[in-house]
């Protein structure tokens, strides 16, 4: 589809996944149909993370696609040992998503969830010449087990789910925000909040949900150094960080787990938060 056909379409676009999308997006290929490796010479880059946080451990998975090369990375904070476990893996197969579950085998750790998936929230932007689809649910239930080391363990916490299928520039930046918890009121509140990528005025993928209930909330304003965003105050635990120089593909990544304080966009206060911040600057 050329620029002057993308420039044309109700862009961007969000409401929940699977509701009817203006017509006009038919001409996109959009999730659930598949989308094509590569637009022109620009790669899909593609991801499903998955985000458990809770005040035991917190962890996340996923798998990774741009163009046809994958990737696989992993994080486990034990905040009861205070220990992290991590690995990133050029090889499939050392996690398996399928829907409603998550499955982890590699190196000593073995994880495996039920995820109380929901349609989530859609959003569709211009990149350009091109375009970003993006789906997120927050706050979900994940239960299930984990095996640290030969030690087994239940785990019952909240979930962020990000689902990111989209052909971005060659240099991309971002800052994101990630998290579950508490108001003081005992609402059950999770968040995904974004800098540089999808983050229109309006029609943005920023949501903070109240006891399951999405709500977009405006412009994130992100501290330098991932302190905090907007009326959140963040606090470092552990920090899953990764630089990779692999000629084509060059990225610089930082996403530390920690606990979260003051109020969520919106005015609603924190009275117990968990999750993550991250800023990402690759070349892809």
């Amino acid at each position: 589809m050329a620029e002057s056909t993308i420039s044309e379409l109700p862009l961007p676009y969000r409401g929940p996944f699977g509701a009817p999308r203006p017509a006009a997006l038919a001409r996109l290929a959009l999730p659930p149909a598949p989308m094509p490796s590569h637009r022109g010479l620009r790669p899909l880059k593609a991801w499903r993370y998955v985000g458990v946080f809770g005040p035991e451990l917190m962890l996340c998975l996923a798998t990774v696609r741009i163009g046809l090369a994958r990737q696989a990375f992993w994080a486990v904070w034990d905040r009861t040992s205070g220990r992290l476990y991590q690995r990133t893996r050029l090889t499939r197969g050392v996690i398996r998503f399928d829907r409603g579950r998550a499955r982890l085998r590699d190196r000593g750790v073995q994880l495996d969830l039920m995820l109380d998936e929901t349609a989530g929230i859609e959003t569709v932007s211009r990149r350009g010449r091109d375009y970003a689809w993006t789906r997120k649910q927050g706050g979900i239930r994940a239960r299930g087990t984990i095996e640290l080391e030969g030690a087994r363990r239940t785990v019952d916490a909240r979930a962020v789910i990000d689902d990111t299928a989209a052909y971005y520039e060659r240099h991309t930046r971002w800052r994101w925000s990630a998290g579950v918890g508490a108001s003081g009121e005992g609402q059950s509140l999770a968040w995904n909040l974004v800098s540089g990528v999808n983050d229109a005025l309006t029609q943005s993928e920023r949501t903070v949900w109240i006891d399951g209930r999405p709500a977009e909330v405006g412009p994130s304003a992100f501290a330098a150094d991932l302190s905090g965003v907007d009326g959140l105050r963040f606090c470092v635990e552990a920090t899953r960080e990764r630089h990779e120089n692999l000629l084509l593909v060059r990225s610089s990544y930082r996403q530390p787990f920690g606990t979260f304080s003051g109020e969520l966009p919106g005015g609603v206060q924190l009275a117990e938060g968990y999750g993550v911040m991250e800023e990402h600057d690759v070349w892809w």
